[in-house]
């Protein structure tokens, strides 16, 4: 049995900063069901509810460091809500993509070198953001997968509405610079091969 079971909350806190394995996992067995709950009575759907357990203990052991969390148990269940309403919303605008996509005439519809190289693009998105430094990865999937914003970010990882913005604008100008890169092999390419 882990002994670090028996603390209070505050002590784990403290041994979580530390790097404390034994401190987060006595948090995990604590809250986790707590966590899924909150998620599962929101999505109706035991996977994302699992995901969302996940991702939420995930983002406190690699945000331990400048965590500054008061009351655990709140700080739990508001990641966890906003984790939920980002899923919500990027399901919410999938559905609304899926819509449009259904409303497009046949003929508009990208050919299948158009559909390649759109996979590309994005396969090579998401390779740089794999690329970023931690925090700053971890703040644009949040804004950008999840749908969060600055304020809520911040909130989530107990850093400034500042800090947000710059490391945003350090995962934007790495992706910028790399997809820059490869258009610029990619537009002549298209040029030799285009049928006009």
């Amino acid at each position: 049995m882990n002994p670090a079971v028996h603390h209070t909350n505050a002590i784990l806190i403290e041994r979580l900063k530390e790097g404390d394995e034994s401190a987060f996992m006595a948090i995990y067995e604590r809250y986790w069901q707590k966590v899924f709950t909150i998620a599962y009575q929101r999505l109706h759907n035991i996977q994302e509810a699992e995901d969302i357990v996940h991702d939420v203990f995930t983002s406190l052991w690699a945000n331990r460091e400048q965590s500054q969390i008061l009351l655990l148990e709140n700080y739990l269940a508001t990641a966890t809500k906003y984790l939920v309403l980002g899923r919500l919303r990027k399901a919410g605008h999938a559905q609304h993509y899926l819509n449009t996509l259904r409303s497009i005439p046949a003929e508009q519809t990208p050919s299948l070198e158009e559909s390649v190289h759109y996979k590309r693009i994005l396969q090579l998105v998401q390779e740089e953001v794999q690329k970023l430094p931690e925090k700053c990865r971890m703040v644009f999937q949040y804004s950008r997968s999840e749908g969060m914003s600055v304020k809520q970010i911040a909130e989530l990882m107990h850093i400034s509405p500042k800090t947000v913005e710059g490391q945003l604008t350090k995962a934007l100008k790495q992706l910028r610079l790399a997809l820059r890169s490869f258009l610029t092999t990619l537009i002549p390419a298209l040029l030799i091969f285009s049928p006009w």
